[in-house]
């Protein structure tokens, strides 16, 4: 295969030059403007050509770290000298890739307490790239935790992500922090919730969330403008459009008795000013699994209800008249069924499990292609394979949601995008949709929602 050469556009060699001239930068860039180029770039720029950088770690999700980073570099023919490393699989391979010489190594974001603990006060890394960031944004996780502990003595500090605020504002503060300790935003997230945040949803004795005082946002934006760059795909690329599709669901009437008796049961125990994250998050998988078709029980057996979401796939497929499209998956228990289901088809059905899928889909050798967002919702390149995406069950994450949609659209994309939502009418699924469609907290939008079901619910058996 001949190496093209790699020609920036100008935001991307505007970009380039922070990385080298800035020694630490986040690139909030829209998904498909070419984070890894950019970096991989400046990377080469500043170890070959103005040695001001020695050995670096790229952090990233699992499926990146494997080969997104390395794909990229073996792409275009000024970055395929890079050598890389991979610090993934058992300890005793991670302890061996970190012995290999190389350019750049790459691990997955999960071992980074392992990397830290394993180095302690040897810390090797003088430059290090977060690729998506988002997942650093928790200020109580150990990854961050981990990262913070050694932040003295990393010289050079990249972050990227496409989706830094998937959840709202106070998503920024950790980011920001591993970038700058603390100098823009605050030393404490208690003091950046105080200078920017009222308390929002609460009871009498614990805050569950805390709302942006008026005109926080841009007092934020306007604190960290000098240290990271926003920019949208559409202000810089001639993307195709991208198409929602919403198709309603209806339950037939045994279903639906079995979904309102769930929905009765599961709500009813639980006092509607005493829900948390972690209950509401039990309370929407049950609700969720049901509108799909089955759940789990309490020994984690699988509970067939009905196969009224299966048809309306199978129909999608169908009216799809041979196009190829990626389908979405949440659990373990629609994968199964899914795949007995799409037998009918004839068609060639496929999970993706890592390069080989990867490679098999943009060829154009699968049809369907089932995913789980949480496993290939980020830096994988699809959009050669077909541009269909079919949400067979839905994710309460924004982020998973926008990165698996832009695994097809984005550059190289020739067709419009058709991202086809399959929503349950009256169920679950319309919460998780409006929140998503709203941008929205969807955590503070889950439980509202449970909140207003409750009450429905008991006054309905009254």
């Amino acid at each position: 295969m001949s190496l093209k050469n790699f020609v920036p556009h100008n935001y991307q060699q505007y970009c380039i030059d922070r990385i080298i001239n800035d020694s630490a930068i986040g690139l909030f860039l829209d998904m498909g403007l070419g984070k890894t180029a950019i970096t991989l770039t400046a990377i080469k720029k500043l170890k070959y050509e103005y040695w001001r950088i020695s050995k670096v770690l790229v952090i990233a999700p699992k499926k990146v770290a494997e080969s997104t980073w390395s794909k990229e570099a073996a792409k275009w023919s000024e970055l395929n000298c890079l050598r890389f490393s991979f610090v993934l699989g058992s300890a005793e391979k991670r302890r061996q890739a970190l012995n290999t010489p190389a350019d750049i190594y790459m691990i997955n974001r999960e071992n980074v307490m392992w990397l830290v603990d394993y180095y302690r006060n040897a810390w090797p890394f003088d430059m290090v790239v977060i690729d998506e960031s988002s997942s650093f944004k928790n200020h109580q996780a150990k990854r961050f935790k981990a990262l913070k502990s050694v932040r003295s003595k990393i010289n050079r500090i990249v972050e990227l992500t496409g989706t830094p605020t998937s959840r709202g504002l106070m998503d920024l503060w950790a980011q920001v922090y591993l970038l700058d300790s603390g100098k823009r935003l605050g030393r404490t997230i208690t003091a950046y919730r105080e200078a920017f945040f009222v308390p929002d949803k609460r009871n009498r004795t614990t805050i569950f969330s805390y709302a942006p005082q008026d005109g926080a946002d841009e007092q934020i934006y306007k604190l960290i403008g000098d240290i990271c760059i926003s920019m949208k795909a559409e202000d810089y690329l001639e993307l195709p459009e991208l198409v929602y599709n919403d198709i309603p669901v209806k339950l037939d009437t045994a279903a639906q008795q079995a979904y309102d008796r769930l929905e009765r049961d599961t709500l009813l125990p639980v006092d509607d000013t005493m829900i948390t994250a972690g209950s509401a998050g039990v309370l929407r998988g049950k609700l969720l699994q049901l509108c799909n078709g089955a759940v789990y029980d309490e020994d984690k057996n699988v509970i067939p209800i009905h196969d009224c979401k299966i048809e309306a796939l199978l129909e999608t497929v169908e009216q799809l008249n041979g196009q190829h499209a990626i389908i979405c998956y949440n659990f373990k228990h629609d994968k199964d069924r899914l795949l007995e289901a799409l037998k009918a088809t004839q068609q060639t059905v496929c999970v993706y499990e890592g390069k080989e899928q990867e490679d098999a889909w943009n060829a154009g050798q699968i049809d369907l292609l089932l995913v789980q967002p949480a496993s290939c919702g980020y830096g994988l390149n699809l959009q050669e394979g077909g541009h269909h995406v079919i949400w067979f069950g839905l994710t309460d994450s924004l982020e998973l949601y926008q990165q698996t949609n832009k695994r097809l659209h984005r550059q190289g994309q020739p067709f419009p995008v058709i991202i086809h939502n399959l929503i349950v009418q009256g169920g679950t699924d319309e919460d998780v949709i409006e929140s998503l469609n709203g941008k929205a907290d969807v955590q503070d939008c889950l439980l509202e929602a449970l909140k207003v079901r409750i009450a429905k619910v008991k006054e309905a058996v009254a």
